[in-house]
């Protein structure tokens, strides 16, 4: 999957849970998104440091591998404004793209 439609997939589905007493983490697990559980963390890992999410805990095992406990992960002001920024983009390039469709090229 497309980094970007990862990161909107998380981002957007966290969106949905708003209205939901609890989140199931496995709707936007690795193995869902078919990443692989390192590039997950590090899209959580991202998105934290962004501030697009809030509610989970990042720490290095003994190993030096990369953890996330996102029981609580939440989606923050500034992801509901990402994914409002993008679903305009999105409707912008379809109709440009539906445009370029109609007007033939010369």
């Amino acid at each position: 999957m497309d980094n970007f439609k990862a990161v909107y997939k998380i981002l957007s589905t966290l969106e949905k849970a708003m209205d939901l007493p609890e989140f199931d983490i496995k709707l936007i697990s690795a193995e869902k998104l078919g990443v692989s559980q390192e590039r997950w963390c590090r899209y959580i890992e991202m998105m934290a440091d962004v501030g697009y999410i809030k509610g989970i805990e990042m720490y290095e095992d003994i190993t030096g591998e990369l953890n996330i406990d996102a029981e609580d992960m939440r989606i923050t002001l500034k992801g509901l404004e990402y994914l409002q920024e993008n679903s305009i983009m999105q409707r912008m390039y379809n109709a440009a793209k539906g445009i370029k469709d109609v007007i033939p090229m010369a």
